[in-house]
């Protein structure tokens, strides 16, 4: 597994975190602005504030970014701020470029296929966003604040806080075009979720046969994984046994069975997936030592 050195990582960020927040404005001016759809967040505010008054999207989502970012430097400090300080910016910069570049462009009319790509628009570029470790800025940070100061689940006042800002909008627009903003909510925060577990998952495989021994060579010979060997005792014949550990990527699973079924096809096998795996062989390279 090729490690990136400390500035190809922070490059990799960089580009990750303009790339995200181009992404978010675009589906924005594509698919949020035409159809009406509304949304929550600062984006949400804006889209309330440009239906009320007209006044362009970015302009108004410039400003609110810019006082959220001023109370989170205030109030949580300049790191807190500084790595904030990015979305604030570009999201509002791409989103005033691409409302220049593309003018009153409509993709389609449908608002269900405008439901669909807007979430799923929005669940990525916000994925990448997070992913490259910066902060999305705007309405996330009020519960922060409320956090430091009153002890306020932030998870709690974030979801108040969306549903003000989607009742003002419900409030300026029609039934359906509410009804699919609720919807495409659901639908970014299941993608969103996705993304951020994308390449993290992997596949613990727990084994326990007669064979351990054959199939633990196995594992290093043929599949190149590390396997941690176990020592229990069975709950019937209360007969010492071992059992095989070991996690795999999700494409090596099938070869792992098969592997270890033609050693011992009575082989007691726990498959289960887990969310994130770091150390040698997955967030650190490999480390083999020859033997002495």
């Amino acid at each position: 597994m090729t490690q990136l050195t400390r500035k190809q990582q922070q490059l990799f960020n960089a580009l990750s975190i303009v790339v995200g927040n181009a992404m978010y404005a675009l589906t924005v001016v594509l698919f949020l602005m035409p159809s009406g759809l509304i949304t929550g967040g600062a984006t949400g505010i804006a889209l309330a504030f440009n239906k009320v008054t007209g006044l362009p999207v970015s302009a108004v989502l410039f400003v609110v970014n810019v006082a959220m970012l001023l109370l989170g430097w205030w109030v949580l400090g300049r790191r807190f701020a500084l790595n904030t300080m990015a979305s604030t910016v570009l999201s509002p910069f791409f989103m005033a470029l691409w409302e220049r570049l593309l003018g009153d462009l409509v993709l389609t009319d449908d608002l269900v296929l405008n439901t669909v790509f807007a979430g799923f628009g929005i669940g990525i570029s916000l994925g990448i966003t997070i992913r490259a470790g910066a902060s999305t800025g705007g309405m996330d940070i009020p519960p922060l604040v409320l956090n430091k100061w009153f002890h306020l689940p932030v998870s709690s006042t974030m979801m108040v806080f969306d549903f003000i800002i989607l009742a003002a909008q419900a409030a300026f627009s029609p039934v359906r075009q509410s009804l699919y903003g609720v919807v495409m909510a659901i639908i970014y925060t299941v993608v969103l979720d996705k993304v951020l577990m994308l390449g993290t998952t992997r596949t613990e495989v727990k084994i326990i046969s007669a064979k351990s021994d054959e199939i633990c060579a196995a594992i290093f010979a043929q599949l190149d994984r590390g396997v941690t060997i176990l020592h229990g005792e069975g709950g019937y014949l209360r007969e010492p046994e071992s059992v095989l550990l070991s996690v795999v990527s999700n494409r090596q699973l099938p070869r792992l069975e098969k592997l270890a079924h033609a050693i011992d096809p009575t082989c007691f096998m726990i498959v289960s997936h887990v969310t994130e795996v770091s150390g040698r062989g997955f967030s650190l390279e490999k480390d083999y030592q020859a033997e002495g």
